[in-house]
């Protein structure tokens, strides 16, 4: 059987009634008196393959009783449409053989196992239909991020993983030594991007960012990856529009590639169908009101939103809300002041619906040397790490915008996962740095 086509179980479609090879793991294993059913995993999908007493030998009948849960096999046999299942397609075994069996017993079976032993056997994990779901939505919403912005005009700008110095003075910072050196993990890429703005006029980094935030809540990862476009030119109402373009063409592009690993997970996709442009726009005066109105009296202009607060705001909507102008003194020193209002961020932040919180962040950056240099030293930063920075005003400044939107949170929202822990392969928290 040396010429036999070998296919992918994604393929099966295009060779009903051919003979095929099928390599892969074994997912599941049942028998009924002179049948065995295997459910064979290759990556692309998983297959059912029905070895009859009477198509195999009986070394190959006795082997398919036997096999272990993720042993890897190699099936050969005739494809045809499943009896039942529209669309389903299943294999007529006709020889089994096994690859290399499981040295010992697969660790994870049907049994409920918990949560650490499961983020414990992560790599083992990955295997499962639900994880399997999970990170091709993953990468159907990163593709999606790809292509949105290589179709406008943007210039992939890699920013880098060093930096001398944190992007808004936090103390949540990875320290590492840089030949002797003091360095840091980033946090953003924003400030890389906005150099890269003024050659290229529309630009995006991409890649992964870090913070040392000691928090164990279901929203935070030390290690996470981002997205973060920069606009020459832009301003903050530009600046919300292409968010809510954004945002609106990676969730149609997730409906239309992945609606059968939306379906694995049990999302309800009728809230996913609402999520279209425009979206709904209010200042954060008017989210007080919306707090103080909805069991949070306490709620005065100067505080910043956790996530009680920002679920109880996106709660008012069926789709994410955008949330702009709050207080400068909450936002960090690059932002540029409203003209109309001193006191108030050109700022915005997206929140999504169903209590996932902040998915984007940004708005339009001061780009008038003095008051740049003013915030700077306001927010007591060394001005010396920021020099080349503040170079970016002193040679043809101009007006930009940007934001930054996390993935992980995007993952977590379209899939309606509880935790972020899920949304990435090797997911890395405060208790956890392995596997």
């Amino acid at each position: 059987m040396t010429d036999v086509r070998d296919v992918r179980v994604d393929e099966l479609a295009k060779h009903v009634g051919e003979t095929v090879t099928v390599r892969g793991w074994l997912y599941h294993r049942r028998s009924s008196g002179k049948l065995h059913f295997l459910e064979v995993r290759d990556g692309s999908g998983i297959v059912q393959c029905v070895v009859a007493k009477q198509n195999v030998t009986p070394e190959a009948f006795a082997r398919a009783n036997h096999i272990g849960q993720e042993s890897s096999i190699e099936v050969v046999g005739v494809v045809k449409e499943h009896g039942r299942m529209k669309g389903e397609f299943e294999i007529d075994a006709a020889d089994v053989r096994v690859l290399a069996a499981v040295s010992r017993e697969y660790p994870i079976g049907p049994k409920e196992h918990g949560t650490d032993f499961l983020m414990d056997h992560r790599h083992l994990w990955l295997r499962s239909k639900r994880q399997h779901a999970i990170l091709r939505i993953r990468h159907a919403i990163i593709k999606a991020v790809r292509d949105f912005f290589d179709d406008r005009g943007f210039t992939l700008v890699d920013a880098p993983i060093f930096t001398p110095n944190a992007c808004e003075g936090t103390s949540t910072l990875f320290e590492t030594d840089y030949h002797g050196d003091k360095a840091y993990l980033t946090q953003s890429g924003q400030l890389y991007m906005e150099a890269a703005a003024a050659a290229f006029g529309r630009v995006y980094c991409f890649g992964p960012t870090f913070r040392a935030e000691k928090s164990k809540t279901r929203r935070h990862l030390a290690e996470f990856w981002m997205v973060e476009p920069e606009v020459a030119f832009m301003d903050l109402d530009g600046d919300m529009r292409l968010a809510e373009e954004f945002i609106a063409f990676i969730v149609a592009r997730v409906l239309e590639t992945r609606r059968e690993e939306l379906k694995v997970l049990e999302r309800d996709v009728g809230k996913l169908e609402r999520v279209t442009a425009p979206f709904p726009r209010i200042t954060y005066s008017e989210a007080i009101a919306i707090l103080q109105a909805n069991g949070h009296a306490e709620a005065k202009v100067g505080d910043d939103f956790g996530a009680d607060e920002e679920t109880v705001i996106s709660s008012q909507f069926d789709r994410p809300v955008i949330v702009h102008r709050y207080p400068m003194d909450l936002k960090a020193f690059y932002f540029k002041k409203d003209p109309a209002d001193p006191l108030v961020a050109l700022n915005m932040d997206m929140l999504a619906p169903e209590g996932y919180g902040e998915i984007v962040g940004g708005g339009q950056r001061e780009d008038d040397l003095a008051k740049l240099e003013a915030a700077i030293a306001a927010h007591e930063l060394p001005p010396e790490a920021f020099e080349w920075f503040v170079d970016l005003r002193r040679y043809g400044t101009f007006p930009h915008a940007g934001f930054g939107l996390g993935i992980e949170r995007t993952v977590a929202w379209l899939c309606g996962l509880p935790h972020v822990r899920e949304t990435i392969p090797f997911p890395r928290m405060l208790n956890r740095l392995a596997p």
